[in-house]
């Protein structure tokens, strides 16, 4: 059973193709650049004797349509797929699903102009994935299609920690409330925590780091989301790679009367400006550490500010779940620095998260733990996989509407 699974940007398609019996990763890859001058297309691959193969491919691309085109050409050329007709579901990564999607769901015409009512939630993300939709509709019309909403997993939160404290009339009005993001990753390394610590997800207490580019905690209580750090945008919460995290809203205002600047050039100066980036200049935590050793100290205040962030809200969501089984790292920056693991535990003992140096430092894939003796929390770091969680409830939803 071969599910194709699709996330779509603006400029961007990355593709995943999976044989679900046995979770087989039989071919990803990544088209950028699309409508610019040169478009490049990174395929990687499992040949016929089981050995992984790349390749990296440049052309003119000059729409998604043109580029979803290439990306099943590719599949089939490289032997994921025999043919097109071997394509058993599509799965589509959507950013937002408002109030309305608590699950995934089969995409149909209705699905699809709901999708376009909440445009306006999410209008950088949601257009790109409504048309990466249309097109996969378009050339595989007999084959199901599934919606796998980042923001489903936390439709979860209570009331209370999903408004605002606005007139409470822009909540029925405008929709204004608290989301959360990165819902799938989330749900994913939670139930790797289950399983790795074989005990069912309804016992379990964890805080959920997912720390990349962009990054996100989340308290998980019995298997459920009850409150996340991002909010009705993927703005607010933990300082990211260009997103400030939480600010004082009238910073926004204050530089707007003192700078000139309009609302839209300060939206994009806290989406694409900010955070690591606009501390030290850099936004990929790589080179900021690597500034960080050679004594830079903007350098030094990023991670620091960085970490500093994530200790407060592992504070605070202790406090909110009240028992602590594990604390999971995971994303980019989660499963790779060990020395932003160390940093953002820091101090922690006094809520049983202890560190143990050898073991955060030894490098390894899969899970594994590196929690010291004298931790009473287990401190995991656990790789995710949203495509794979995208394919397995693609499945479950076909099975469910059988």
């Amino acid at each position: 059973m071969k599910i194709l699974v699709i996330n779509s940007g603006s400029s961007s398609i990355k593709y995943k193709v999976f044989d679900v019996r046995d979770s087989l990763t039989l071919a990803s890859g990544k088209l950028e650049k699309i409508g610019e001058s040169t478009s490049r297309l990174t395929c990687r691959w499992q040949n016929s004797v089981g050995g992984r193969e790349e390749t990296q491919q440049k052309r003119h691309v000059r729409d998604h349509r043109e580029g979803f085109a290439w990306i099943v050409t590719s599949i089939v050329e490289q032997g994921a797929v025999s043919d097109e007709s071997e394509i058993f579901a599509i799965g589509h990564r959507v950013v937002h699903g408002g109030e309305i999607f608590r699950d995934p769901a089969l995409i149909d015409g209705k699905l699809i102009e709901t999708l376009r009512s909440l445009v306006p939630l999410a209008p950088l993300h949601n257009p790109a994935n409504l048309v990466a939709i249309e097109i996969a509709l378009e050339r595989f019309p007999n084959v199901p299609q599934v919606a796998v909403f980042d923001t489903a997993f936390h439709q979860s939160l209570p009331p209370y920690a999903y408004h605002y404290a606005l007139p409470y009339e822009f909540y029925p009005d405008y929709h204004v409330r608290r989301y959360g993001f990165h819902g799938t990753s989330h749900h994913y390394v939670a139930q790797q925590a289950a399983r790795y610590l074989q005990r069912p997800i309804e016992s379990l207490h964890l805080i959920t780091l997912h720390l990349g580019n962009g990054a996100s905690v989340t308290a998980v209580k019995e298997g459920k989301s009850i409150d996340t750090s991002m909010g009705m945008t993927p703005l607010e919460g933990l300082i990211m790679g260009t997103r400030c995290g939480d600010i004082d809203p009238a910073v926004i205002f204050y530089l707007n009367r003192r700078t000139g600047k309009s609302s839209e050039e300060l939206e994009d100066i806290l989406n694409e400006q900010s955070g690591l980036k606009g501390v030290c200049g850099v936004n990929d935590m790589r080179e900021v550490e690597k500034l960080a050793n050679s004594g830079n100290r903007r350098a030094q205040l990023a991670i620091n500010m960085f970490c500093y962030r994530i200790r407060k809200y592992i504070g605070a969501y202790t406090a909110v779940i009240g028992r602590v089984d594990a604390v999971v790292f995971t994303g980019g920056i989660g499963e790779n620095s060990s020395f932003i693991r160390k940093e953002s535990c820091h101090g922690l003992s006094h809520l049983g998260i202890v560190i143990d140096g050898r073991k955060n430092r030894r490098s390894r894939g899969g899970i594994f733990e590196i929690q010291g003796d004298r931790g009473a929390v287990k401190v995991l770091v656990i790789p995710t996989n949203e495509e794979i969680e995208i394919a397995r409830q693609t499945v479950y939803i076909l099975q469910r509407n059988s």
